[in-house]
């Protein structure tokens, strides 16, 4: 059954792809490859994902992992429902790892569209605000955040490790997508910002959803921007100027350099934004 659905999912543009593996210390790693970066927790219990990238990534991914444990992966935990974290659902869950994700993951990768997704993809444990796992010695502990990047984000939180899995509430050292079509909101994200960096201490590990490696202070930099960002935007909002008026004024210009990337791109950032403070 699995080689069929990896055979199915194959795809010639990640041919080249590999994982880069980084030890976190006890037992938990991060993985990046292509899409939200992957935490990984094992040990005699054996094997927690913490997202699970592209579906025709899987067959690296389980060797990435394979080359740390020889157990199986048990548990995934989805922090969103975007297909760079849950492509690989259906795959996974064919080797016998049991799925969890918010409620909303489960309601939006279920509903009818362009974008649903077969069963076999989906979450089969959800949760309304908080679960917990207590798996390889460690306390593994997922909470909602509102209205953030979707309305279906969770943070992953192993206090005893003192590492955290962000998801898409951090995107480290770059500009965040803040997706309002799916729930998501401006006031949230920071909001979620700011939950994670009362969380976390300046020695805590956090990987982000996108972008390197980070910590406290990476966070607080990411919230400083979005604040001000948004502050920048709105006022123009305000004053009454329409989005291709706003872009031509590009208010956000000091930051591109360090900030803009090939998926939110500066005139991108600037409509997320400019569609928040218009309510559109």
């Amino acid at each position: 059954m699995l080689a069929a659905v990896l055979t199915a999912s194959a795809d010639s543009r990640f041919d080249a792809v590999e994982y880069s593996v980084t030890d976190l210390g006890q037992g938990i790693y991060r993985l990046e490859a292509s899409g939200g970066n992957i935490g990984l927790s094992i040990g005699e219990d054996g094997a927690f994902l913490i997202d699970g990238q592209y579906a025709p990534l899987t067959p690296k991914l389980l060797k990435a992992v394979g080359d740390l444990t020889d157990q199986p992966v048990k548990f995934l935990i989805n922090t969103h429902w975007h297909g760079d974290h849950v492509g690989g659902n259906a795959n996974l869950a064919a080797t016998g790892a049991v799925v969890a994700a918010h409620n909303n993951v489960r309601s939006r990768m279920a509903a009818p569209g362009p974008k649903q997704y077969p069963e076999e993809a989906l979450p089969v444990i959800t949760f309304s605000d908080t679960t917990t796992w207590y798996l390889n010695g460690l306390k593994i502990h997922a909470f909602h955040v509102e209205h953030a990047h979707t309305d279906g984000d969770a943070i992953i939180h192993i206090p005893e490790a003192n590492i955290i899995h962000a998801g898409d509430i951090l995107f480290n050292g770059l500009y965040p997508y803040i997706d309002l079509d799916s729930g998501g909101s401006v006031d949230g994200y920071i909001a979620a910002m700011e939950q994670l960096a009362e969380l976390a201490n300046e020695e805590t590990q956090i990987i982000a959803g996108h972008g390197p490696l980070g910590n406290k202070a990476d966070v607080k930099r990411s919230i400083a921007l979005v604040k001000d960002a948004k502050s920048r935007v709105a006022a123009l909002v305000k004053a009454g100027k329409s989005l291709d008026e706003v872009q031509a004024a590009d208010p956000l210009a000091d930051y591109h350099a360090d900030w803009a990337w090939r998926f939110i791109t500066a005139e991108k950032m600037t409509a997320i934004l400019y569609r928040d403070a218009a309510g559109e």
